[in-house]
């Protein structure tokens, strides 16, 4: 046996007979200790930077400076694989736990592993395949795939009977999302979404005993080399095979999330008025794809399917023409190549770039106002995702009571066009899990919920879904655009434009800057911004928060005359995001914990003017910031955020200051 390879792409898979840890190899406890000391655990995900900080390069082209982080090195050092095979013990003794009773009869877990397009997915897979085959799991090994693609087979084969030979019982997904290229982790999940943050602390606490134990490293080394090489070459050799599979239940689960009809025959009808629409008024696409994992999906497929013309860039995996993060610069490619397709074929109004695992799709558009190509801001596209969303539920005629779930972080804008709708807003602390947990939990209840996510983050989940996917959000965007008769007036956006009453702004060859200058107007800030993401040194997030309310009751009275003035604010009530819920605090800011906290301000009516917002993030070692201003200016914006900033570094070396004394 040898280096077995990808039949389509050509790339390495794995050498089953190449052992990644040996005996001479091994790492100190006290090395292993240290490796997985920057790592963030989460229910988002577990990540660090794993390219072998011994490896010299390549890096990324952006990067000019030989950060660790943007290395493009394939290999991992001794004591990352230790972290990694630690994480695959303990994720296999999860899913052991949970089908104990099958496997008692005989059946192996069965458990799906897939990659994004990072240089170091490759070998921390190699590491995952080895340590779970050796404990006994079945792995089906689809290399690069999307995240959205692996939780959508996901969904499909776990509802199916334990005995049926597609049936699988979890996912393990490697990724770091939209992080640089440097970094990398893992995604746990159960169908077709990730591991709450209830399933995932277990995880967690068994984690970091494997790493507090000084046998560690013998216990990794024992559990990689407990697969035998015809096991790892049987798994490696059928990676085409199962990724026909997930291509195919990803699509089952795009149209039915497109369509929001369960019957294969009312599919048809709605996709059927799409594309007879789209052949009548075309609508042209840029799929700017930056080497992610979306160069190995459905993407072109489905939008061809649609009758949307595409304009395809950047579709090698695993090259990056720019960050990773589809913000900003990142933008610029797709914004440059919607304007030359658009020169040359009107048709083309949209495109988008997605992160690495492809969960994320950020838009950019061409406004016919101005004249040239623009990128949207992740609230933007939120807001006109749930426009759309909530838009289409009153065509279908939808009566009973609806909702829209959002984490602590989105504009209030979201509260602004769901009223006009009648559809009530619930929010959830950040991180994609705690959404889907809310939404479920209300469904359970009798609410319909067909849009949900996080506004900050950009992107959207669409029922039945469980996560953010960018080609629901082109979906939601082409029904906006295109279903219905425009020239009759019977479309979404008449729909909206009746909700708000002011039907009179309707024309016949509306497009998105129509629908984006009925939005209502919020000022918020964008998530990331350098100035969004603060460098904090205290450790202790509560006590931070402890200090931060100290300060802003102290400066309460002083900046209110400025509030009233410039915003009309009168009051404020303090919220706590807690996993899947929000409830008031008061002026105990320290009961968010390490959850989300949104101070929101009223007028003197008591109603909702702007919002200041903090939370940890789950992700990266940064402190995050926002506010969100109804009717604001982009200088009311700056001021607020300035002030609020200004209370958090404060409240930072208060608490630093204190930790130094006590240390």
């Amino acid at each position: 046996m040898s280096l077995i390879t990808h039949p389509f792409l050509g790339f390495a898979v794995g050498d089953p007979e190449r052992i990644p840890l040996t005996k001479e190899t091994l790492p100190s406890p006290e090395a292993v200790q240290m490796a997985a000391r920057s790592l963030i655990l989460s229910a988002s995900g577990w990540r660090k930077t794993f390219a072998d900080p011994a490896a010299d390069g390549p890096y990324a082209p952006w990067d000019s400076g030989h950060s660790p982080e943007n290395s493009l090195a394939r290999g991992l050092c001794p004591a990352d694989t230790v972290v990694v095979a630690g994480m695959a013990i303990v994720f296999s003794s999860f899913i052991k736990e949970r089908c104990i009773e099958e496997t008692k009869r005989g059946r192996h877990p069965v458990v799906l592993l897939g990659i994004d397009t990072r240089p170091t997915g490759p070998a921390i897979a190699d590491v995952f395949a080895r340590v779970l085959t050796g404990e006994g799991c079945e792995v089906r090994y689809l290399f690069i795939v999307p995240a959205p693609e692996i939780m959508a087979y996901s969904a499909q084969t776990t509802n199916l009977p334990p005995e049926h030979e597609f049936h699988s019982d979890g996912f393990a997904y490697i990724s770091a999302s939209h992080n640089p290229p440097g970094h990398n982790g893992l995604k746990f999940g159960l169908g077709g979404g990730v591991l709450t943050g209830a399933q995932i602390a277990p995880l967690i606490a068994a984690f970091r005993a494997f790493i507090a134990d000084p046998a560690a490293p013998e216990l990794a080394l024992a559990a990689i080399k407990k697969a035998e090489p015809h096991e790892l070459a049987a798994c490696y050799g059928k990676v085409a095979h199962w990724k026909r599979h997930s291509q195919s239940a990803y699509m089952l689960l795009a149209h039915r999330i497109f369509t929001d009809e369960p019957a294969l025959d009312a599919q048809e009808k709605m996709l059927s008025e799409i594309a007879a629409a789209c052949a009548e008024r075309p609508l042209g696409v840029v799929a700017e794809l930056n080497g992610s994992a979306r160069t190995q999906s459905i993407d072109v497929d489905w939008l061809s399917a649609l009758g949307i013309q595409v304009n395809v860039l950047n579709a090698e995996p695993g090259t990056f023409a720019h960050r990773i993060v589809p913000e900003h610069d990142s933008l610029h490619d797709c914004c440059e190549a919607l304007q030359r397709a658009h020169a040359e074929n009107g048709i083309y109004a949209l495109g988008y770039v997605p992160d690495c695992d492809g969960d994320r799709g950020n838009l950019v558009y061409y406004s016919r106002t101005l004249q040239r190509a623009l990128p949207l801001e992740a609230q933007q596209v939120f807001a006109l995702v749930c426009l759309s969303e909530l838009a289409y539920l009153r065509w279908r005629g939808e009566a009973r009571p609806i909702a829209v779930v959002v984490n602590d972080a989105t504009s209030m804008r979201i509260e602004a066009i769901a009223g006009a709708f009648g559809a009530r807003v619930f929010r959830a602390e950040t991180g994609e899990a705690n959404v889907v947990s809310c939404a479920e939990k209300l469904r359970a209840e009798g609410w319909v919920v067909r849009i949900l996510g996080e506004g900050s983050n950009g992107g959207n989940i669409t029922h039945p879904s469980k996560v953010r996917d960018p080609l629901s959000t082109l979906g939601s965007m082409i029904r906006l655009l295109r279903l219905g008769n425009a020239a009759r007036g019977t479309t979404c956006f008449n729909l909206w434009l009746d909700a708000i009453g002011t039907p009179e702004r309707y024309r016949q060859d509306y497009d998105l800057d129509d629908v984006i200058a009925s939005l209502p107007v919020w000022a918020t800030t964008s998530a990331f911004e350098p100035y969004a993401a603060l460098r904090v040194a205290a450790d202790d997030k509560i006590a931070l928060k402890h200090a931060y309310r100290r300060l802003f009751l102290d400066a309460w009275p002083q900046v209110l005359p400025a509030l009233e003035r410039r915003l009309g604010v009168a009051s404020w009530k303090a919220f706590a995001s807690l996993g899947p819920d929000e409830y008031e605090i008061g002026p105990d800011f320290g009961a968010s914990k390490n959850g989300g906290l949104r101070i929101v301000l009223y007028d003197v009516r008591g109603e909702a003017r702007a919002f200041l917002w903090m939370r940890a993030s789950g992700t990266e070692p940064v402190f995050r910031i926002g506010v969100d201003i109804r009717g604001g200016t982009n200088e009311d914006e700056a001021w607020l955020r300035s002030w609020h900033a200004d209370l958090v570094n404060k409240a930072d070396l208060l608490v630093s200051h204190s930790q130094n004394v006590v240390g």
